[in-house]
C-alpha cells in the first residue's frame, strides 16, 4: 500500500493542521502492513517569519518519508501567501508525477491544499480522504469587500465544488460545518472527527503529574493583576485587534495580558496598543511546545477570540482544545457552534460576545480562579483516541477501494 498525504503545515512548523497530521501519521505507522509506504509532502518551516528553526528536506523513517518542499519568505499576507502555496504546489506535482499511489489524504484549512489533493487523486485514478478543517470559501465572503468577493467567490466556489465532488470520504473537525457541506454536497461520506489533545499536554497538566501541582487559589493575592495569556495566530480571523486594545483599557489595573504568536494582523495591533499608550500588554514571538507548556502554567486564565464574522459561527478552534486541558479558567470571545460546544463540554469558561469589550469586561467576573480537572474532557478528546479513528478510517478507505 501506497499512501500520499499532503499537509501545507508539518512539525517543527507551528499550525494545528501540522500537530493534527503528526499525530495521525504516528497512528498510521502502527498499522501499516509490511512493504507499505507512505510519502508526506509538505513545507519546510515558514508560517511565521518570527519563528525560525531548522528542518531536513528530506526526512526518511521507515516505510515514511517526509518531503519538506522550500517556499519565499511571506510576512502572513493573503497575496504572498497565495504565492507561497503556488510554489508548494507546482513543487508537489514535480514531486509526484512518476510516482504511484493507492490513496490521497489532504488535510486544508484554506482548501487549496484538498484542491491539490483533488486533483492528483482524479489524475492518478485513486481514492481522496479530505480533512476539512475551515470553509474558506464561506470565510472570504466575510473577510473580503464586496468588489473582490464579485470576481474571488465564483472562483472559489468552482474550486471548492470541483474538491468535494473528487473527494471519497470527507472528515470535518468541526460540527458546525454539516449543514453547509450537507446542504451543498448532500451525497458525500462525512465523519465528524474533531481536533484533540496533545499527549505532552495530557502528562504536562495531569492532576498526579509532579510538574501541576493542583493548588485551589491560582493568585496568592488578589491586588495583584491576573495574567491573561493568549496564544496563537494574530490574524483577521482572531480579531484580537478589534478587541484588546478596548479590553485592556477597561480592565488596566485587573489583568496584565500576554499575546503570544504572530499573523497578519500582528502588526496592526501593535501599533493599535502604542497609539493607545496602553501598557499591559506583551507581545511576544512564538515559541516551541515545551515553553508554551511553561506559559501555560504560568497563567492565571486562558483568553480565546474569534473575529464577529458570520462564517466563525461554524468553526470550532483547536486552541479550545489545549487550554481545556490545562484546567486553567477560559475567557472566550466565541459565538455559534463553539460556544455551545464550550457551554455544553468545558467547566469554568466565561463566553463573550466576540469584538464586544464592555461585554468581555462584564463576563470575566463569572471566572472561578481556581484550577481544576476536566479528566472526562481529556480522555474523550484524547489527540491518540481521535487520530486512531482516522488513522483507521484512511485504511479503511483503501480496502474499501482496492
Amino acid at each position: 500500500m501506497r499512501i500520499l498525504i499532503l499537509s501545507f503545515y508539518y512539525p517543527p512548523d507551528l499550525s494545528a493542521g501540522s500537530f493534527r497530521t503528526k499525530a495521525m501519521v504516528e497512528a498510521l505507522r502502527k498499522k501499516l502492513q509490511a512493504n507499505s509506504r507512505v510519502d508526506i509532502i509538505t513545507t519546510l518551516p515558514n508560517r511565521y517569519k518570527t519563528y525560525n528553526v531548522e528542518a531536513l528536506s528530506k526526512d526518511p523513517d521507515g516505510p515514511i518519508t517526509i518531503f519538506r518542499l522550500p517556499l519565499p519568505q511571506h510576512n502572513s499576507g493573503m497575496i504572498d501567501q497565495s504565492i507561497a502555496f503556488i510554489g508548494y504546489f507546482l513543487r508537489t506535482l514535480k514531486l509526484i508525477r512518476k510516482k504511484k499511489y493507492d490513496l490521497v489524504f489532504a488535510t486544508s484549512s484554506r482548501l487549496m491544499t484538498a484542491f491539490l489533493g483533488a486533483l492528483i487523486a482524479r489524475k492518478k485514478r485513486i481514492p481522496l480522504y479530505l480533512d476539512i478543517r475551515d470553509i474558506f470559501t464561506d470565510t472570504i465572503k466575510d473577510i473580503l469587500s464586496q468588489k473582490v468577493n464579485f470576481f474571488v467567490v465564483p472562483i472559489f466556489s468552482f474550486i471548492e465544488k470541483f474538491t468535494i465532488n473528487s473527494a471519497t470520504k470527507i472528515n470535518l473537525v468541526s460540527g458546525g460545518f454539516k449543514s453547509y457541506f450537507s446542504e451543498k454536497y448532500p451525497n458525500k461520506d462525512y465523519s465528524f472527527i474533531t481536533n484533540g489533545i496533545d499527549e505532552e499536554f495530557i502528562k504536562a497538566f495531569a492532576p498526579e503529574s509532579s510538574l501541576n501541582p493542583l493548588s485551589n487559589q491560582i493568585s496568592k493575592d488578589n491586588k495583584q493583576p491576573f495574567k491573561v495569556l493568549y496564544a496563537g495566530n494574530i490574524g483577521e480571523g482572531q480579531g484580537l485587534h478589534r478587541i484588546i486594545p478596548d479590553l485592556a483599557k477597561n480592565m488596566e489595573e485587573k489583568i496584565i495580558f500576554k499575546i503570544i504568536g504572530d499573523g497578519g494582523k500582528r502588526k496592526l495591533l501593535l501599533e493599535m496598543l502604542i497609539a493607545e499608550d496602553i501598557n499591559n500588554v506583551v507581545l511576544s514571538s512564538p515559541v516551541n511546545r515545551e515553553q508554551l507548556i511553561n506559559e501555560y502554567k504560568s497563567a492565571d486564565v486562558l483568553f480565546l477570540h474569534l473575529n464577529k464574522h458570520a462564517a466563525f459561527k461554524k468553526v470550532l478552534p483547536s486552541k479550545i482544545f489545549e487550554y481545556a486541558a490545562t484546567g486553567k479558567p477560559i475567557w472566550a470571545g466565541v459565538q455559534g457552534f463553539s460556544s455551545d460546544f464550550l457551554q455544553k463540554n468545558v467547566d469554568n469558561v466565561a463566553i463573550f460576545t466576540p469584538c464586544d469589550a464592555e461585554g468581555a469586561s462584564k463576563s470575566f467576573k463569572q471566572l472561578d480562579m481556581q484550577k481544576i480537572i476536566r479528566s472526562d474532557f481529556v480522555k474523550k478528546f484524547s489527540r491518540s483516541s481521535t487520530s486512531q479513528i482516522l488513522a483507521d478510517e484512511l485504511l479503511e478507505l483503501n480496502k474499501i477501494h482496492i
